[in-house]
């Protein structure tokens, strides 16, 4: 089964098409891609998706996300859902990525998935708008893209859930992505990478957001993505809202300040 819609050598000649529009993307550089992936494989990816993960993963509960699972041990996911995060991790997908983003160091895959994995949020489920950690905790790199790629058929507006992109300045969402089945967002990770999906969840019951998350680094990167220094994820308060005040740290490198929760099997 081919992972991708695309050839080998059809994957590199997508990517310089699309480089332009990733890296002159607003707020920062981004791209959407509808259906690249092979829709039976992710059906099936669907299908075995765990209906348990608040027993197998990890259940994050606090004042800027909540409802939210997450799994990302490979010895708990099905064969092939393994398959194709190796795929996600291979020279073939990795050298698609360093021409579509302009990235001049080679890019390094997580096999720890760090964060990644299998994200699922359920009814009145959230995660405020941030900028990602910036170096990985174990393997001391710098992180440098984000890939998410959503499960959910029929989802509608009115389910929440959209990822929003926002400004610099955290006074302007300039973009709203409805977490469709079959797309894929890639966006750079930089200090001011502001994104989440900050509406609650509300979806029929038996239903709920689902994706996969896969996080690329690099030994190295330009000093102007890397003004804050060495931080956690950093959460900000919207205009108008009611999120806790921005600037603050909830999630430790190396430390457990989040509430947590696995259970072996």
């Amino acid at each position: 089964m081919n992972f991708t819609q695309k050839n080998i050598n059809e994957l590199n000649k997508f990517a310089y098409m699309k480089k332009a529009e990733y890296l002159n993307a607003s707020p920062f550089p981004h791209i959407v891609i509808d259906n690249f992936f092979n829709e039976k494989l992710l059906d099936n990816i669907l299908n075995e998706f765990p209906k348990n993960l608040e027993n197998i993963g990890y259940e994050y509960q606090t004042k800027v996300e909540q409802k939210k699972f997450t799994l990302n041990d490979s010895k708990l996911l099905s064969n092939e859902t393994n398959n194709f995060i190796n795929f996600l991790n291979s020279q073939i997908f990795l050298d698609f990525l360093q021409i579509l983003t302009g990235i001049n160091e080679k890019l390094i895959p997580d096999p720890y998935l760090q964060g990644g994995g299998l994200h699922e949020l359920r009814n009145d489920g959230f995660l405020n708008i941030h900028a990602d950690f910036n170096l990985h905790p174990t393997m001391k790199l710098d992180r440098r893209l984000n890939i998410l790629i959503y499960l959910n058929k029929n989802w509608n507006d009115n389910f929440g859930g959209n990822l929003q992109l926002w400004n610099k300045d955290m006074t302007k969402c300039e973009k709203k992505i409805l977490p469709e089945f079959n797309k894929m967002v890639i966006f750079s990770t930089t200090d001011f990478s502001y994104h989440g999906n900050p509406d609650k969840i509300n979806c029929p019951n038996d239903n709920s957001r689902k994706s996969i998350a896969m996080y690329y680094y690099s030994n190295g990167r330009p000093a102007s993505e890397r003004k804050l220094g060495l931080h956690s994820t950093i959460f900000r308060k919207r205009p108008g809202s009611n999120d806790p005040d921005g600037n603050i740290e909830f999630k430790k490198l190396f430390g457990k300040v989040y509430l947590r929760k696995k259970t072996k099997i």
